[in-house]
């Protein structure tokens, strides 16, 4: 095979390549996807072609299989060679890059390795000892010895409940709540480790310890225990490969010996109680003394349901030291953040002593901790010291949504850290701006984005709930997308939400569907399955996903689901025009809506329920042109069209009534064309009559500064945006929020704490049932934010940031913003501000395999010029970093 001749200076050259998975091992159980970003200084540059090889080899000196040259200038999201994995396959790859100038040198390569994809790989059990739910943590130890060290190591391994292994004392793994919530009944995640270095020749020991978790711990409305089973389970697979290519297998099974040890109770929503006085001193190390502790009893479990890990795990994030301020008969620990998880205390004390820390996210007038909004939620961790002096106290097996702690002991506080917990996502973006407000409203958003995204995402960390909420789900999903790549963590949640789908296509309020393993589960007379707007996660976000990433793959995976919602709600009309009128949430959460019906909001639930079945059609006819069939496309096409048309004619005029029925109507295209503006011009004006107050719930704010802008109305925009009075985003970030709120008027205007009802008047019904501090569905503000403050956005006609768009609106009293995306094909950046001259000044960074189309504030009177040159509006811009100068810019007034 000829190639053009290889730059022999490397003016183009691959900075990286990567999986759909990342760093993670044992995940392969999809094809693999690969990505590669590339540098050049060539500005003329562009891919015309990829070359990928594969080796079993890390220096590719054997067995190279090659893909032949491809003329695509695809760079994300690319099928690797090679097909299906095969269990324990481990597979490198590296690419080269064709210009018109030639080609790059290799790429560094990356690897990939396969889990155990079959029941069949599986030679041990499920292990465990005879406790119920609330018993003390199950400890389980096996010794074995090796003439060698081996060359290589894998522990695979999951469990019913939470896991945390050890090899000879040493920690498998820096992952937390092991193996997360999933569908348990159906898919129960495999981590995989590569513990070569925890291994040595001669005695060795491997060890772990169980909780209930959300397997059968306390969870869900109802506070029901043993959601999934009575009983909890480790399953253990040590594969160690000797220096003579021979393996020895170390599995779990009833050789291996269980006792109880230090925690006496772990509880996801009440805490850990740790009695150190228990612990079975050096029980993880060989040559510890197991002989009166009992066999270890085989649990019946399925293997069919083990499944690889596909998304990071939980992991620690972020550390924050805590003031600590003695009280008469306390301690107040202070943090400066609202986080999940838990206080890491040092303590000096004596054996025996209690240590008991009890968390809160905000504090009641007179400094005392607010615990009303946690429900039955006790969220305390109870340690007993094991030793004389000064010691450092963790929790197991728990987290806590706090900003606040009490402790109550009679040891010395010595010092406290905030340990901050979150699915280990990566950062994607980044926004800062001259009003350190807007700055401030960015993190918390951010913030209770990490807050809530612990193993699934969550509606809050802190109460007796944390649900996979999916109405929560898909306002925030744009926004999630854009602060972290979150890709792989929702492709995972989208596969419980298939599993979990309802036989007639339904999608319940909350993945995993907990009610669905209760025969009682409905809450008095609300039906959870197929409501609009929570339901509709099917459909919503894959193609938040698909514009995002340009995740198409993701389409065909979830193309069924997709299918079955959208025609569940087609069967659901049984041959008339509309949904027939049934419980909806609706605008859940309106402001205005009365205090104990808060699904009542001012716009008609038969309207919210029919426009999110329209957009969903809508949505599902798109998939289908991407991945699906001509037919089934202009099929849904055809549904939604019908649909809108029928909406507005019979429902139009009231939802234009209400700010959250003009935002859907015109967000959702219900609107025809020729009235877009009228209704556009109408809900700007009644967000001025109402000064900017919000006045939409959970469903209706996600959209309707987008409905403002996207129509001409950028300055009832902004209007809303940047109110600090009560009902506004500023509003919590003037109280003091470090996090989103799930009601506007969380704190009131006196400092009071709303008591969990929807009457603002404090004399109302005091009902706790609703009133958390770390709620991301507001958040939703951010994605907005981003694509009008920050300027920078993905297109749908070429996802994924394959084109961009730059369309700052600059704003009175914003002097500068500088926003920065980490895309696929590498980090897009503007910083723009407006200079001494009045005209605005932007940097532009664009990276290779990407295009910019300029949409600029512009006058009758301005002229734009890039990199010295006039442009226009509409124009593109390639890869590269561009200066560009807009003069007699449009600045929005808003005041």
């Amino acid at each position: 095979m000829s190639n053009p001749a290889q730059i022999s200076d490397e003016l183009t050259r691959v900075l990286i390549l990567k999986s759909q998975h990342g760093d993670l091992i044992g995940t392969i159980g999809d094809p693999l996807e690969l990505s590669w970003q590339i540098a050049t200084t060539r500005v003329a540059a562009s891919q015309i072609g990829y070359q990928i090889q594969m080796s079993p080899s890390p220096d590719f000196s054997a067995d190279v299989s090659d893909s032949g040259v491809n003329l695509s200038a695809e760079q994300v999201g690319v099928i690797a060679p090679g097909g299906t994995f095969s269990s324990r396959e481990r597979r490198h790859y590296r690419v080269r890059v064709q210009t018109e100038f030639g080609w790059s040198a290799w790429s560094s390569p990356i690897s990939a390795e396969a889990g155990l994809l079959s029941e069949e790989d599986w030679v041990g059990d499920f292990i465990g000892d005879e406790g119920r739910v609330g018993s003390p943590s199950p400890t389980l130890r096996y010794e074995f010895e090796l003439p060698e060290k081996p060359t290589s190591a894998r522990l695979y391994v999951s469990s019913m409940g939470l896991n945390e292994v050890q090899i000879n004392g040493l920690e498998v793994s820096d992952g937390l709540l092991n193996p997360g919530w999933t569908v348990y009944q159906e898919r129960l995640l495999v981590d995989t480790h590569d513990v070569t270095s925890l291994i040595v020749a001669g005695p060795n020991a491997i060890s772990a310890e169980l909780s209930d978790g959300w397997w059968r711990g306390r969870f869900g409305f109802k506070n029901r225990s043993e959601n999934y089973g009575t009983e909890i389970g480790l399953i253990a697979q040590l594969e160690l490969v000797m220096a003579d290519g021979s393996l020895v297998t170390i599995a779990s099974n009833d050789a291996w010996k269980v006792d109880t040890g230090e925690i006496l109770a772990s509880s996801i929503y009440d805490g850990s109680t740790v009695d150190q006085t228990k612990e079975h001193i050096g029980w993880r190390l060989p040559g510890f003394d197991d002989s009166s502790w009992a066999a270890a009893s085989v649990k019946p479990q399925a293997k069919s349901v083990l499944k690889p890990r596909t998304t990071a795990p939980v992991r620690v994030i972020a550390q924050f030291p805590m003031g600590i301020e003695p009280q008469e008969d306390r301690t107040l620990l202070r943090s400066s953040q609202n986080i999940s998880g838990w206080v890491r205390l040092t303590v000096d004390g004596q054996k025996g002593q209690r240590v008991t820390v009890r968390h809160a996210e905000v504090l009641e007038p007179g400094d005392k901790l607010h615990t009303k909004a946690l429900r039955t939620a006790k969220a305390t961790d109870v340690y007993v010291l094991g030793r004389d002096g000064r010691q450092v106290l963790e929790p197991r097996f728990t987290f806590h949504g706090f900003q606040y702690a009490d402790v109550v002991t009679d040891a010395v506080v010595i010092s406290a850290e905030a340990i901050a917990i979150s699915s280990d996502n990566e950062r994607r973006g980044h926004l800062v701006t001259s009003d350190t407000r807007l700055n401030r409203l960015h993190d918390n958003v951010l913030w209770s984005q990490y807050d809530n995204f612990v193993s699934l995402p969550t509606d809050c960390p802190q109460r007796d709930e944390r649900l996979g909420w999916t109405g929560d789900a898909q306002a925030f999903a744009a926004a999630s997308n854009t602060l972290l790549n979150t890709q792989a963590f929702w492709r995972s949640w989208l596969i419980d939400l298939e599993l979990d789908q309802y036989e007639n296509g339904d999608v319940g309020a909350v993945v995993p569907d907990l009610l669905k393993l209760d025969p009682n589960g409905e809450i008095g007379d609300w039906i959870l399955e197929g409501r609009a707007g929570w339901a509709d996660a099917a459909t919503i976000v894959p193609m938040s996903l698909y514009e995002y990433f340009a995740d198409k793959s993701v389409l065909s995976a979830q193309l069924n689901s997709m299918r079955r919602w959208t025609d569940a709600l087609h069967n659901r009309r049984k041959g008339e025009k509309f949904l027939p009128t049934e419980f909806q949430f609706g605008d859940w959460c309106d402001p205005d809506a009365p205090g104990d019906r808060p699904w009542e909001s001012k716009v008609s639930a038969d309207f919210v329920a029919n426009a999110f079945f329209a957009h969903t059609a809508d949505l599902m006819a798109q998939a289908e042109s991407l991945v699906g069939t001509t037919e089934n496309a202009a099929k849904y096409g055809a549904m939604a069209g019908q649909l809108k048309l029928d909406i507005w004619n019979h429902m139009g005029a009231e939802a234009r009534t209400t700010t959250a029925g003009c935002a859907m109507a015109l967000e959702f295209g219900i609107v025809p064309d020729e009235e877009r503006m009228s209704l556009a011009a109408h809900l700007s004006d009644m967000v001025i009559a109402d000064d900017g107050k919000i006045t939409t719930g959970f469903l209706g704010t996600p959209l309707i500064l987008h409905a403002l802008s996207k129509n001409g109305h950028a300055s009832s925009a902004y209007k809303m945006l940047m109110r600090r009075d009560f009902r506004s985003w500023l509003y919590a970030v003037d109280k003091g929020a470090t996090t989103m709120w799930e009601r506007w008027d969380a704190i009131r205007e006196d400092g009071s704490i709303h008591s969990g009802d929807m009457d603002t008047n404090p004399e109302g019904q005091e009902d706790a049932s609703m009133i958390s501090f770390n709620h991301y569905a507001y958040g939703a503000v951010v994605d907005w934010m981003y694509r009008n403050v920050g300027g920078l956005a993905p297109v749908n006609e070429s996802p994924g940031y394959r084109l961009i768009s730059v369309a700052p609106i600059p704003a009175e009293g914003l002097a500068f913003a500088s926003t920065s995306i980490e895309t696929g094909f590498g980090k897009a950046a503007l910083n723009w501000e407006l200079n001494s001259q009045g005209e605005l000044a932007a940097r532009l960074e664009i990276p290779f395999g990407s295009q910019a189309r300029l949409c600029l504030p512009v006058t009758t009177e301005s002229k734009i010029f890039c990199n010295g040159s006039e442009v226009a509006n509409g124009d593109l811009l390639a890869h590269g970093t561009h200066q560009i100068r807009l003069t007699k810019p449009a600045v929005v007034q808003y005041l």
